[in-house]
């Protein structure tokens, strides 16, 4: 590890793992898969339910910035509880009309604008003619 990701770990969570989440990790997590993004997804060895809580404990480690939308679906789902088999252990096809996943682009060059966005580069489209200006009578 280099001395640049190390005090990364140290000082911010918002890099990857810190060094505490990785030693808890290491101690107590069960691997359970990773997603097209290189995110690594834990679950607690054994299934163990977590008496406070009710459930068993799953997380994830995140390849790089910790983003939350850099989540799929199929994972997303199950670190909710929303399905109780990861996405590593069943065998499901996408559709064809699916597109993949992509992370949030918001505030990033590629950012969606649609079509009438004062942000999108070239002509504007042209209003529908169909608007009046409401003017207190």
């Amino acid at each position: 590890m280099s001395i640049k990701l190390f005090f990364l770990r140290f000082f911010t969570w918002w890099n990857g793992a810190n060094l505490n989440t990785l030693f808890h990790t290491h101690r107590h997590g069960e691997l359970v898969g990773h997603d097209e993004f290189g995110n690594a997804y834990y679950r607690t060895k054994g299934g163990v339910i977590d008496p406070a809580l009710g459930f068993e404990r799953r997380w994830v480690i995140y390849n790089g910035v910790s983003e939350a939308s850099m989540t799929p679906p199929g994972w997303n789902g199950w670190l909710h509880h929303t399905v109780d088999l990861a996405p590593s252990e069943e065998t499901y096809t996408p559709r064809e009309w699916e597109m993949p996943h992509i992370g949030n682009p918001t505030g990033t060059p590629a950012a969606i604008r649609p079509k009438g966005s004062t942000l999108r580069r070239g002509q504007r489209q042209a209003t529908g003619g169909d608007y009046q200006a409401w003017t207190p009578t």
